[in-house]
């Protein structure tokens, strides 16, 4: 296994919560009300998950090692993936600014969250796509097999020593309860663990 398909497996429990963030917002334009305990839920994952654990892994270990490598400059795909994260972060906190306001059916904040919300979704599909099929493959034909095993052995250190142990199953917790509230299908656990499959 390289780090990069750990990578992709927090990939495929992101885009899980991204389509229930779309059925949130799909219940927000049909219903005109806002599910506000989901979308708080549903921001806490994505600051949690895929911003701090997972960007997290990206932002300090992946892309320097990248950028070490070639992948630098101004206009480089890491350049791009470290841009579209910051936007990611301004998205949610338009998301969670409109919350309470809209969920009290404030039609104004409503369209707020709506139009944040479709643009988060919008990026984060993008943004997986992009890595998934281009960023990734690039840096594994590019990075060595020391490099590599640098960086698993950096992803380990992380998630050990940077998060409490039960952070990433409290996560996948509330995915799958998001996932099971909106009809989602859930991301398989891989044997023995709690990291997705």
């Amino acid at each position: 296994m390289l780090p990069t398909d750990i990578l992709v497996r927090e990939h495929r429990v992101i885009e899980q919560v991204l389509n229930c963030l779309e059925k949130i917002l799909e219940q927000c334009t049909s219903e005109n009300r806002l599910d506000a305990q989901s979308a708080r839920q549903a921001i806490e994952f994505f600051r949690g998950y895929a911003d701090r654990w997972h960007h997290g892994k990206e932002e300090a270990q992946l892309f320097p090692v990248m950028q070490a490598n070639g992948f630098s400059g101004g206009c480089s795909p890491v350049m791009v993936m470290l841009r579209e994260h910051a936007l990611g972060r301004l998205y949610l906190q338009g998301m969670e600014t409109a919350i309470e306001p809209a969920g009290g059916g404030d039609r104004e904040a409503m369209k707020w969250f709506i139009q944040h919300g479709q643009s988060y979704l919008n990026l984060l599909r993008e943004h997986i796509r992009k890595e998934d099929m281009c960023l990734f493959p690039a840096a594994n034909h590019r990075l060595t097999e020391k490099d590599q095993e640098g960086l698993m052995a950096a992803f380990q250190r992380v998630e050990r020593e940077k998060f409490n142990p039960q952070t990433c199953r409290t996560y996948l917790n509330l995915a799958n309860e998001l996932a099971d509230r909106f009809g989602v299908p859930r991301v398989p656990e891989a044997e023995g663990g709690g990291s997705p499959a």
